[in-house]
């Protein structure tokens, strides 16, 4: 017989890692698992790269309409990266929490906080980690998108975005892409469940202690 299905809040989930840990590539791995969560799709002052579609990996826009999307407090959350600009438009997030939609977020630690400092209980924020220093070079020159000086600098700045890693409320190594992903896809499933998010559940319990005629 079926679990009976509760109306609940979304849940805004967030991966972080440094760059090259896996976030991505769970990411893209979550979607494809599970259509109750949907990408947030960040706005970036970034060039685009090859393969990119805009609008569907980032809206690519330029600096100027950045800067006025933030003096129009547009963005949930926004950073300064790598001489580049990211912002998590509000607009589309809170049309797919009113459409029934989970909003996967692929950002970093200054993202996170802020999303978790304007959206409180609703978040959930997981930090992944490399399991070595070295593999983390080995899969940055894997990628082939960057050239050597902009390793050596995501690899620099890889300190910095650890060092984070306790204001998350998972933290995962990520030695095995295929294992780390079902702990993520466990912990979306559970954070699902909390009691604080299961909107449709005061009224349930209402009904069965009810009595009865």
């Amino acid at each position: 017989m079926p679990t009976k299905s509760l109306a609940r809040r979304g849940v805004l989930f967030v991966l972080s890692s440094p760059s090259g840990a896996g976030k991505s590539t769970i990411a893209r791995m979550l979607l494809e698992a599970d259509r109750d969560i949907a990408m947030s799709v960040s706005a970036t002052t970034r060039p685009m790269r090859p393969g990119e579609v805009d609008g569907r990996d980032y809206h690519f826009v330029e600096l100027e309409q950045f800067r006025q999307m933030v003096r129009d407090d547009e963005f949930l959350e926004w950073a300064h990266v790598f001489d580049h600009r990211y912002g998590s438009p509000r607009q589309p997030i809170e049309d797919m929490l009113g459409s029934g939609k989970d909003v996967l977020f692929d950002i970093d630690w200054q993202g996170a906080q802020q999303l978790y400092q304007k959206a409180g209980g609703d978040v959930v924020r997981v930090f992944i980690l490399p399991p070595s220093v070295e593999e983390l070079g080995r899969r940055l020159a894997r990628r082939g998108t960057d050239d050597q000086a902009v390793i050596d600098g995501r690899m620099a700045r890889a300190a910095s975005e650890i060092s984070h890693w306790d204001g998350y409320d998972y933290v995962l190594i990520n030695d095995d892409v295929q294992a780390c992903f079902d702990q993520v896809l466990t912990i979306l499933k559970a954070e699902r469940l909390r009691r604080s998010r299961q909107t449709g559940l005061i009224g349930f319990a209402r009904k069965l202690m009810a009595p009865q005629s």
